[in-house]
């Protein structure tokens, strides 16, 4: 029942019947994917830590266009485990979707955990779509080790990226922040990029059309267990935001991503177009040690094509309502 009513309200907001029909032939063969992420929602710090992958993971849990065959941490990988568990837990206690512990640290790229092992094994058995939320070393280190795997993955989709001198102000334009994905590994998006897989990014640019606010969510304050705690660590990320950025309100940067697998007709797409990496002046405003210099990951068709992906850099109006109605917690 819970499908059928996210069908609806998919084939509503659309206004015709076209995404209707493509998700019903979705559910029938959903696409099988592999999730990697840098999940932080809730982590114990002083500061209120970003929520997108966890917002991006219930989203994927709550919609049939999917599979996912596994899931990997990185960066705060032991803390990324046990709360990936608890959604897991909260959202799809039934599914048994196996979760594996990958990298803490860029420098790891290449070096074996058990998120990786468990990746290419994944691969040697099927292709899979790869989401990658955070940094890539969990996947690089698979192609580094075992570049036969490239043509198992059909694509990699990273939440990274930007066109040329485009800055990264959320809100208001208060404060810019960095590429945080690409800029925490860059070695490993060089390793992807030469690897050959298809590569798709979407990054704030294209996510800087969302924004949850505060009215968005009021229907999981009042809710079951799950949507209390989803509500309860979605609050103080959109106050943080108002100090920083002027908005009492977030960007889901990662759903964006996930949105390219599942709803493609909702984004705008600069396809197969050149991608740089290159030094330039460091334009961040937020983050501690900032270098004077650093590396961006950026597309324009004025590049040399040594490297091609695609480039989502728009949503269109009614992904914002998909994104909302799937953080609503099934009923048990």
């Amino acid at each position: 029942m819970r499908y059928i009513k996210r069908w609806f309200f998919i084939m509503v907001i659309s206004g015709f019947y076209g995404p209707f029909v493509m998700q019903a032939q979705d559910i029938v063969n959903p696409t099988r994917i592999w999730f990697d992420t840098d999940i932080m929602i809730g982590l114990p710090e002083r500061a209120p830590r970003e929520v997108d992958d966890g917002v991006t993971l219930i989203m994927a849990l709550a919609l049939p266009q999917i599979e996912i065959v596994g899931i990997s941490t990185i960066t705060y990988a032991d803390y990324g485990y046990d709360i990936t568990k608890k959604i897991l837990n909260f959202y799809a206690p039934e599914r048994n979707i196996p979760v594996y512990k990958g990298s803490d640290s860029a420098a790891d790229v290449g070096v074996e955990n058990e998120g990786t092992r468990a990746l290419a094994s994944a691969l040697q058995k099927e292709k899979l779509a790869i989401l990658a939320l955070g940094p890539a070393t969990n996947i690089a280190t698979v192609l580094k080790n075992h570049p036969e795997l490239a043509a198992q993955m059909t694509e990699i989709v990273f939440c990274a990226g930007r066109t040329e001198n485009f800055p990264f102000q959320p809100g208001l334009g208060l404060s810019t922040v960095g590429d945080f994905n690409f800029e925490k590994d860059v070695e490993s998006f060089r390793i992807i990029l030469d690897s050959g897989v298809k590569v798709v990014l979407s990054g704030f640019e294209c996510s800087a059309y969302l924004l949850i606010g505060r009215p968005d969510i009021q229907f999981l304050k009042n809710g079951n267990e799950a949507d209390r705690w989803l509500y309860s660590m979605l609050v103080p990320w959109q106050q943080r935001a108002l100090k920083l950025f002027g908005v009492e309100g977030f960007i889901p940067y990662d759903v964006t991503p996930l949105g390219h697998i599942t709803h493609p007709q909702f984004f705008k797409y600069y396809r197969d177009i050149p991608v740089v990496i290159r030094d330039k002046k460091n334009d961040a405003t937020i983050g501690q040690n900032r270098a004077d210099f650093k590396k961006f990951l950026e597309v324009s068709y004025d590049f040399a094509p040594k490297w091609k992906v695609d480039y989502a850099y728009k949503t269109l109006p009614g992904f914002e309502e998909i994104v909302i109605e799937s953080m609503k917690a099934p009923e048990k």
